[in-house]
């Protein structure tokens, strides 16, 4: 009797296949929702134009994405990490190496100008929320801790949120298109603000 033949089985040799066109579809997502939000703004696309454009299902877009916030961050994922990392491990004085009070001032000159060239994105990921995910916890925890040194008398942790909440994206958005307040004006404001916070406190 011929030997009863065994069903092949897959060695998941399926799953670098669907993983490949996972990150195939991620691609085209983020290409043409790039290409929308260059040509339109962030506030003229939808989630129905972006699914369009990559020629992909909405749902599709929804599973990868989660909403349209979560498409905004992914756009902004890259030039979100080379932010950070110039943070962590880049020259002084924004990254280490530098005093405290020197760092604070770089932070925000750097952090203004990733600013002006991303807030409308990052408008449309966070709004007014306070809760930015990953890299606000990043930012505000960088920050307290530079004050803890540059400015021992203070709240560390509520003047962080402060000193965030004064550059957000909703606020340097206002200050650029309502009040037409010029990035220079900003970034001397910052410089003032840390200069008044790190100055000694009076006898």
């Amino acid at each position: 009797m011929a030997a009863a033949q065994l069903p092949i089985i897959d060695g998941g040799g399926s799953l670098p296949r669907v993983r490949a066109d996972a990150t195939r579809n991620r691609e085209k997502i983020l290409c043409a929702a790039t290409t929308l939000v260059q040509e339109r703004g962030i506030e003229h696309v939808s989630m129905d134009d972006v699914a369009r454009a990559a020629c992909v299902g909405t749902g599709t877009l929804y599973r990868r994405f989660g909403d349209r916030a979560g498409l905004a961050l992914a756009l902004l994922d890259e030039h979100t990490k080379r932010f950070q990392n110039a943070l962590i491990s880049g020259p002084a004085p924004l990254g280490p190496g530098a005093p405290a009070r020197e760092r604070l001032l770089a932070f925000g000159e750097h952090y203004l100008d990733f600013m002006d060239l991303h807030a409308d994105l990052l408008f449309a990921a966070l709004g007014h929320t306070h809760d930015g995910g990953a890299p606000m916890a990043l930012y505000t925890t960088h920050l307290t801790i530079l004050l803890r040194e540059a400015a021992p008398h203070l709240d560390g942790p509520f003047t962080a949120r402060a000193l965030l909440d004064a550059v957000s994206p909703g606020a340097h958005l206002f200050a650029r298109r309502r009040l037409e307040w010029p990035l220079a004006r900003q970034k001397a404001g910052w410089r003032q603000l840390v200069a008044a916070l790190s100055a000694p406190p009076p006898a």
